[in-house]
């Protein structure tokens, strides 16, 4: 969905934890493996317990075959971190206690129907999340893409690499992938935080125009908080190691 965010760390792990009721393994579930697979909600409630549980083992790498991802452009294969695993470990104990049945082609994230075979509806799904989103106390434009988005720039971030995250996501162009990531959102509410009018932590003083027209005393003061060893750059200059050009 244009327009909504990803969430943080912080924030993924509030989110994991305002899951409950009946299905709170399920609903935990689709929401961990979203932040960690960065599977379009569509895909992820396409998945069937064959997808990713496999010789009695959840799947460390799980593939969105080309027939359930968007426009069935094509297959995409993510690996599945420990997140990813522990909810598919979860998700399967769910099924045995609540269907005594595992079968393969069974809907991973079952609808509320007693069978079991019903896939849960994405409209479902986004309600589920929206409800925990406001239990965690977060506010902003999230939505069930946020997940997608919450993936995708947290391996940016970790990586610094756009087209691994380009192929991890599935998309045709880098440029699409850009319009995913931004700044760190929580580096981002830190900075915006820290400019209020009563902040203490504001490093702003008097602006001058030019270095000139800065005492020197604050000009010193000012580059010694940014780790600038003076003393080292003046014994350079008495001894002539840097030399002014021009």
């Amino acid at each position: 969905m244009k327009g909504t965010r990803p969430l943080d760390t912080h924030e993924i792990r509030k989110v994991a934890d305002c899951f409950d009721g009946t299905f709170k393994t399920r609903n935990h579930g689709l929401f961990m493996l979203g932040v960690s697979t960065g599977g379009r909600i569509s895909e992820l409630l396409s998945l069937t317990i064959g997808d990713v549980y496999q010789n009695r083992t959840a799947v460390t790498d799980l593939l969105f075959d080309k027939s359930i991802v968007k426009g069935g452009e094509i297959s995409r294969a993510v690996p599945v971190n420990r997140d990813g695993r522990g909810a598919i470990d979860s998700l399967i104990q769910w099924h045995r206690d609540r269907y005594q049945n595992t079968k393969p082609d069974r809907p991973l994230f079952p609808s509320r129907h007693k069978s079991g075979t019903v896939p849960m509806h994405r409209q479902t799904a986004h309600q589920m999340l929206k409800k925990a989103f406001i239990a965690a106390g977060l506010n902003g434009k999230i939505a069930t893409h946020s997940l997608r988005k919450s993936f995708a720039q947290r391996v940016y971030e970790q990586s610094g690499d756009i087209y691994l995250v380009k192929e991890l996501l599935g998309h045709r162009n880098v440029s699409t992938t850009q319009q995913y990531l931004g700044v760190n959102y929580a580096d981002a509410r830190e900075a915006v935080e820290a400019i209020s009018l009563d902040s203490e932590s504001y490093r702003s003083g008097k602006m001058y125009n030019s270095l000139e027209d800065i005492p020197s005393e604050t000009l010193q003061a000012e580059l010694r908080k940014r780790r600038y060893n003076l003393e080292e750059q003046q014994e350079k200059l008495t001894t002539g190691e840097i030399v002014k050009i021009g």
